[in-house]
């Protein structure tokens, strides 16, 4: 890249704008998953929307590939790059709420720890993910699944309107009334269409809730299982509620003997009336003999954060994801298997459960098409010792091989690692033809390629 664009973007930006010989550099390219290690050209920690567009019509000036940073979570390192430019809005955290129109706008570098923190006050809430450190932006732009969206839809059902920098570094918003093809796509298809500089979301009552966490011995898992497979069907929707499996951490309510041991867990939150809490978790708790439990009323945004000490930075990720619409026989006696052998205590398997007021939008209404879909699975590698990714990465592939005859061909685009691209068309089944045509209408060049990538559709010209 030549010092003039660089000076360029120097004199245009009001954020700071890091080069290779700038002090803070390998701070600033640094992602969530340190498997990745890239060296852009430049990084322009964008403080406004002036400044994504500047950097967006610099890179594409300069014919260079350009990736876009929101909370920097993204599993394959899409928010950087080798000799690129990056758009970095981590410092374009704002968030306004409208208590009286239960909306909220936030900013596409925040958090969902920002998001819950400034919706909070209010007792209002959207559905978020599952750590708090997550960036609103990738999460809302793939789906969205969290521990309200079985009540109120995924992140993305919630959306109103976004402000959107194009291809060609141009302003707009998109919304049900202008550009309602970009819109569409948007609630789904990740970021292959635009730089969301804003999000506009619809909220929800929520504040204080009944959450607990129940850990059982791996030699129970089948019996939990079971009951959440045949619970969660007609569990009341205010319930979330996932299954998963952890190396048990060094929690205090957990007998310490058992600790580092593996375990399967369910982690539930209420957010109906607080005197039902206790009386709708109870199933849960008894489903099987546990290790502990925690179980207890408490702020919304400290269940959100509750995962975040064990998925910190500085951990090696590479992880598989998996729709179901049952959770089979078959699918129980791989999780049977390959639980046992859990690596690590970061390391987690989720099963997410996603029916209820996700199953009441249609699969063509949004570019998010597994509606049909009761279970959404993670099989989430993560540990700190690089030394270990071959063996660990062979894990998490033969876990997801075991479990792939029992789920759909379909995977959740936020979970996707850098290698299941392929995946794409199944994943967003009818809706995959139609992304591309709108790819084509928004960027025919495909200049936003840093992501799991669309493909434009062919011009007519082209085709003939």
């Amino acid at each position: 890249m030549q010092a003039s664009a660089i000076e360029d973007l120097r004199s245009s930006a009001r954020g700071d704008v890091v080069t290779p010989e700038d002090p803070g550099y390998d701070e600033a390219r640094r992602v969530h998953n340190w498997m990745i290690d890239r060296r852009p050209a430049v990084i322009v920690r964008c403080a406004d929307t002036t400044d994504v567009m500047a950097t967006v019509r610099c890179a594409r000036d300069n014919d260079m590939l350009l990736s876009v940073r929101g909370g920097g979570h993204s599993v394959p390192g899409f928010g950087t790059n080798d000799g690129g430019v990056v758009a970095d809005l981590s410092p374009m955290r704002g968030v306004r709420v409208d208590p009286v129109t239960r909306m909220a706008r936030a900013q596409g570098g925040c958090t969902w720890g920002d998001m819950n923190h400034a919706t909070y006050g209010f007792g209002l809430a959207v559905t978020g993910g599952i750590i708090s450190t997550t960036g609103i932006a990738g999460l809302t732009l793939g789906g969205g699944i969290g521990y309200l969206a079985r009540g109120h839809g995924l992140s993305l059902d919630n959306l109103i309107s976004v402000d959107v920098v194009t291809a060609e570094g141009d302003f707009i918003v998109a919304n049900e009334a202008e550009h309602a093809d970009l819109f569409w796509a948007l609630r789904g298809g990740g970021g292959n269409f635009g730089v969301v500089t804003s999000f506009e979301y619809r909220l929800t009552a929520c504040k204080d809730i009944f959450a607990g966490a129940f850990f059982y011995p791996l030699e129970r898992a089948g019996d939990v299982l079971d009951f959440y497979r045949g619970f969660i069907r007609t569990a009341p929707e205010d319930l979330g509620l996932f299954a998963g499996f952890h190396l048990v951490p060094p929690l205090p309510f957990v007998p310490e003997e058992y600790h580092g041991d593996p375990a399967v867990v369910m982690v539930a939150c209420w957010n109906g009336p607080m005197e039902q809490g206790e009386r709708v978790l109870a199933p849960i708790r008894d489903s099987a003999p546990r290790l502990g439990e925690m179980m207890e009323p408490m702020p919304y945004p400290v269940l959100n954060s509750a995962f975040d000490e064990l998925v910190g930075p500085g951990l090696q990720h590479y992880w598989k994801t998996a729709f179901a619409t049952e959770l089979t026989d078959g699918a129980i006696e791989a999780h049977l298997e390959y639980a046992q052998r859990v690596p690590t205590v970061n390391t987690a398997v989720h099963l997410y459960s996603i029916n209820g007021a996700c199953h009441r939008i249609a699969p063509q209404a949004t570019a998010f098409a597994n509606r049909d879909a009761t279970f959404a699975t993670v099989i989430g590698g993560m540990w700190p010792d690089p030394a270990d990714n071959e063996r660990n990465i062979a894990w998490v592939k033969d876990y997801y091989a075991a479990l792939a005859p029992h789920s759909s061909a379909a995977a959740y685009v936020n979970f996707m690692s850098a290698d299941d691209g392929a995946r794409l068309p199944e994943s967003y089944g009818d809706n995959y033809g139609r992304l591309q045509e709108v790819k084509r209408l928004y960027d025919p060049d495909n200049f936003f390629r840093m992501n799991q990538n669309i493909q434009p559709a062919p011009t007519a010209a082209a085709t003939g």
